[in-house]
């Protein structure tokens, strides 16, 4: 298995790097970005002599165009796919240049650079398999999982659906709030608001460039707009109508709450369910990230054990308990208790070791 990267902007760097952290061989090219030289090709033929997967990661609107480009290099040994956010168009696009030809297929990994910054898991990726060519998907599927990915199959239309009332609908929110100049940094912004604040500042850091094709290049996009719109209108407009002297329709302002499913005290368990689960989802990402750090360690040559770090780091936990008035010392030994997990993480066990 050995993978041709058209593009090495954002997504092509991170793709990279999952590629190079399951050893796969991968060689990339792209005239607009540096491409470390171990990996760089010089030309669309080398880059893809050799191939199994040619992986296309430019902008959407460009995707027909790299595939133009590409054709008279790809063969049906190889099994090309595009990355785009959107998978209607793309899908398109590789019928009418690939064809029966060349085996293709859409897919669109559902992360980014920055949730493998924050070692963000589990990783997720559709695929968007073609009655002409069902072994393209399993391929692509193999590639996929080998870098550590679940991967869930669906129709060009389905996902686009999918996309225009999520992701799209996103980002759609988010420009308008910062259009109208919402507050990011309101020291006292109920909790609603935070968790709003926090999706924006992932939208703008990890595919605020996206806006224009998502919008564009979906095509169910529009639609899930106008729905929204709607929707904020004949709220805007009963609120506008409600009489000032009497308390508004609650059956027509009332936000729907959880239901008689959740009583105060199933509700509260529910909720440390779901807290506890982001916990250990946490806890996975930092063990990602110790193990990152350990490899950097390793080729240092540094010890695994920094006991300087720790008691800094341990101080620091402290003190942060104690501002929001929780137990300090319970919080050292739960730190102390994570950083025997994170050490474990960066030291493979062996023979006669035992557990700290």
């Amino acid at each position: 298995m050995v993978v041709a990267l058209l593009g090495f902007g954002r997504f092509g760097r991170a793709l990279g790097s999952l590629l190079q952290e399951a050893q796969l061989p991968f060689r990339a090219l792209d005239p607009h970005a540096e491409v470390p030289e171990p990996v760089r090709a010089a030309g669309l033929a080398e880059l893809v002599a050799g191939a199994s997967h040619v992986v296309v990661a430019v902008p959407v609107p460009r995707t027909r165009e790299a595939l133009e480009a590409l054709r008279p290099h790809l063969t049906a040994e190889h099994t090309v796919l595009d990355v785009g956010s959107v998978k209607v168009h793309p899908a398109a696009a590789l019928e009418a240049v690939l064809g029966d030809a060349v085996p293709w297929v859409a897919t669109h990994p559902l992360f980014g650079p920055v949730s493998l910054a924050l070692a963000e898991r589990p990783l997720r990726v559709v695929v968007c398999p073609s009655p002409r060519h069902p072994a393209a998907a399993v391929r692509a599927s193999e590639l996929y999982r080998r870098i550590g990915c679940e991967v869930i199959e669906q129709t060009p239309e389905g996902h686009d659906r999918v996309m225009a009332h999520t992701h799209a609908l996103t980002f759609f929110v988010a420009k308008g709030m910062l259009d109208a100049g919402a507050g990011m940094d309101v020291p006292f912004a109920p909790p609603s608001f935070q968790a709003i604040s926090r999706t924006i500042e992932t939208v703008r850091s990890d595919a605020g460039h996206l806006f224009a094709a998502i919008q564009r290049e979906n095509p169910f996009a529009g639609e899930a707009r106008r729905q929204l719109l709607e929707a904020l209108v004949q709220i805007d407009q009963a609120l506008e109508a409600a009489p000032a002297d009497r308390s508004p329709d609650p059956a027509r302002f009332a936000i729907p709450d959880l239901g008689a499913r959740s009583p105060e005290l199933q509700e509260t368990r529910e909720l440390i369910d779901d807290l506890d689960r982001e916990l250990v989802g946490l806890l996975a990402r930092r063990v990602t990230l110790a193990r990152r750090a350990g490899k950097a360690k390793a080729e240092l040559g540094h010890p695994i054990v920094d006991p300087e770090r720790e008691a800094k780091l341990l101080a620091e936990r402290r003190a942060w308990a104690g501002s929001l008035q929780l137990d300090a010392e319970g919080m050292d030994e739960l730190f102390r208790a994570i950083l025997r997990f994170s050490r474990r993480a960066q030291r493979p066990p062996t023979r006669g070791d035992t557990p700290e």
